[in-house]
């Protein structure tokens, strides 16, 4: 109760939503307060949780079955956006602008409050869901864009939960939420209106508006699979 009320409340919805970026593994016993806390922003309207699993802690005894190539190396690309002298986890990331370990309430809360004031989203993709099932993503004309932006297409599932038998956490069932299972860089855009279709998902879906080589995100909007049922 306490994390819930030391995070915000989710009554007051706005227009431009926090991104927030959760490096982590099951790997890392460090990891699963901030699972809990991410868990907690999933359910704001305002926040756009991610949970991107890592695989460089495989290592440890246990393989995390989310972790993969492209979430890691995402997470290597904001270390070297952000001047980061290593990667780490758990690892909380704030609209592409800001980050922290992620694994206390009050952490949570300044992340927040930093990613808000150094990182404001300035434009709205648009995800409708057409006829034949398929995605379809819109964005307005931005007179003011920079020379090139990148899109990228996120998928994820609402939840796991995984009963881990080694390595850190032994023993323990672990709970994941917002849970991505691909990444992809669906265009590099100039700021002129411009829509792009992409196949039919099961999965929930973010777009990412954001500066070239990992750098701030300017613009993001998610499509609920289980809403869109």
């Amino acid at each position: 109760m306490v994390a819930c009320a030391s995070l915000g409340s989710a009554a007051d919805p706005v227009r431009a939503p926090l991104v927030v970026e959760l490096f982590t593994s099951q790997g890392c016993s460090s990891c699963p307060p901030a699972d809990r806390l991410l868990g907690e922003l999933a359910k704001r309207p305002d926040v756009i949780a991610l949970s991107f699993h890592v695989n460089y802690w495989d290592r440890l005894g246990w393989k995390d079955p989310f972790a993969g190539e492209a979430t890691t190396a995402r997470q290597h690309g904001y270390a070297r956006a952000l001047a980061q002298s290593y990667v780490y986890t758990p690892e909380m990331v704030v609209n592409g602008v800001v980050h922290d370990p992620g694994n206390s309430p009050g952490s949570v809360s300044r992340l927040l409050a930093q990613g808000t004031a150094r990182g404001k989203l300035v434009v709205q993709p648009v995800v409708k869901s057409a006829a034949d099932k398929s995605l379809v993503i819109s964005l307005p004309a931005w007179r003011d864009a920079p020379a090139a932006l990148d899109v990228w297409l996120v998928t994820y599932d609402a939840a796991h939960t995984t009963k881990v038998l080694h390595g850190e956490n032994r023993g323990e069932t672990l709970v994941n939420r917002h849970v991505v299972r691909s990444v992809e860089k669906l265009a590099v855009w100039n700021g002129a209106a411009a829509s792009w279709t992409v196949g039919q998902t099961a999965r929930s879906v973010a777009v990412l508006v954001q500066r070239r080589d990992f750098g701030p995100i300017v613009g993001a909007a998610r499509w609920d699979s289980a809403a869109a049922d």
